[in-house]
């Protein structure tokens, strides 16, 4: 009796959990299939095999032969997970009960240029303003923008006062740095706060066929200026590596406006828009399915170059300094 209460109880804890366990179960004779169907949906969907040069059936050959009925879901899910690392893209994921592959590559390997600590105590402080997901300080007659993350939604009551405070100030920073995306959406409305006319920042098309090279025509992206009234003063856009997927975007139609200028390192990429689908084990997966390019047909998957090239030094840092903000400054006020 008391080894049953004891049971009952370990399963109330389990199961009223916020997050519950979930233990892998082996899919045997099912491991053949979700292979295929897997690899399968990625050779007829995904958007950048050329561009990579990368051979997905030769891939295929090398990781299909490991595939067999005994094998357990963890074995399987670190096939799978290895297959889609070769596509060397941030934007596929194999998502399990367990765990979630992904590929970092495309910020691991480079310098940070940013130090968030440094942001608030130097530059933000402790009167900062918040509107919705802006937070925005004024450093003597420039107003300094920082967002974190594009999945933050921006309603046009908080992009309202950051334009007024925009236009007291002699200039704008945005600082985008280690924002990893989110909804391209809320990087239309921040850049529609700058823009003076619709202007064409980037081509944009769609896997259409099972052929590598099979796609529809580009189409037109566009950004518009925003109704309720711009900023048309000069605008600094801050970026570094681990500035992706929607941010890439935001980078792109920001350098496009004659009045921005982007500083630091390149972004990260991310410009194809991921697609979803789920195997017949029930986990689920994405990856790119468009592709983007800049004005000169410059693939987006590879980052925006930053119109100024500029490292976070640690001599600066030590002396309590972003030398990318100091810089941001210098280029606002020789503009004036």
């Amino acid at each position: 009796m008391v080894k049953r209460i004891r049971l009952f109880f370990l399963f109330l804890i389990v199961f009223s959990s916020c997050e519950q366990w979930v233990m892998p179960q082996d899919p045997g004779s099912g491991a053949v299939e979700v292979f295929d169907q897997l690899w399968e949906d990625v050779y007829a969907r995904y958007s950048f095999f050329d561009h990579k040069n990368l051979d997905w059936e030769q891939i295929r050959e090398e990781y299909r032969p490991e595939v067999n009925a005994e094998m357990g879901q963890l074995e399987l899910y670190e096939l799978l997970a290895d297959m889609l690392f070769e596509l060397r893209d941030g934007h596929v994921n194999l998502s399990t009960g367990f765990n979630r592959s992904r590929n970092w590559e495309w910020y691991q390997e480079f310098p940070v240029n940013y130090d968030e600590n440094l942001i608030e105590e130097s530059y933000l402080g402790k009167d900062y303003w918040i509107s919705g997901p802006l937070q925005h300080q004024m450093l003597d007659d420039i107003l300094y923008v920082n967002y974190r993350s594009f999945a933050q939604s921006i309603s046009e009551s908080n992009l309202q006062i950051v334009v007024e405070r925009a236009r007291r100030s002699r200039g704008v920073i945005i600082d985008v740095r280690n924002n990893g995306g989110g909804n391209l959406s809320n990087a239309s409305l921040l850049a529609s706060a700058f823009a003076e006319e619709e202007m064409v920042y980037a081509r944009q098309r769609i896997k259409s066929g099972p052929g590598t090279g099979d796609f529809g025509s580009w189409e037109d992206m566009k950004i518009s200026p925003r109704e309720d009234g711009t900023y048309l003063g000069p605008v600094v856009v801050l970026t570094n590596r681990r500035s992706y997927s929607a941010t890439t975007f935001f980078a792109q139609m920001m350098k496009v406006l004659p009045n921005a200028i982007t500083l630091g390192d390149q972004t990260g990429g991310g410009g194809g828009t991921p697609v979803f689908g789920e195997l017949t084990n029930g986990w689920t997966y994405r990856f790119s399915a468009t592709q983007t390019i800049d004005l000169e047909d410059r693939q987006l998957e590879d980052g925006v170059l930053a119109d100024l090239r500029v490292d976070l030094s640690e001599l600066a840092v030590s002396r309590g300094e972003d030398n990318l903000i100091a810089t941001a400054i210098a280029v606002i006020r020789s503009n004036n």
